[in-house]
């Protein structure tokens, strides 16, 4: 992943609305949910929810498919992925380390 796209999913994702949104769709998992359940479960106005998918969407974090009249919604785990994968490329000075195991890096003094 590249810093910009790094970048813009970052910011896509520095709202609380759409972190939400985002989690609420991981969570759905690879079939996605319509754009008006995604308004319930949110309990928002459908326009509002509309700007928040589009700026996820254009941050390449959701992807979409028509059904019908409806838009369905899914995380793109793949750019996940790729991001977290950027965010600790250099972790533990480029030696793999695992999420199970805990980085070696500690934050106490």
């Amino acid at each position: 992943m590249e810093t910009d796209n790094a970048l813009e999913a970052l910011a896509a994702l520095a709202h609380a609305v759409r972190l939400a949104v985002f989690r609420l769709l991981v969570q759905a998992g690879p079939e996605g949910l319509p754009a008006g359940r995604i308004a319930e479960l949110m309990e928002m106005p459908a326009s509002s929810l509309s700007f928040h998918l589009k700026e996820l969407h254009r941050a390449g974090l959701l992807a979409s498919r028509q059904e019908g009249r409806s838009i369905i919604y899914m995380a793109r785990f793949e750019t996940m992925n790729d991001l977290l994968g950027y965010l600790t490329a250099n972790c533990c000075g480029g030696n793999p380390c695992s999420p199970v195991s805990r980085c070696a890096v500690t934050t106490e003094s």
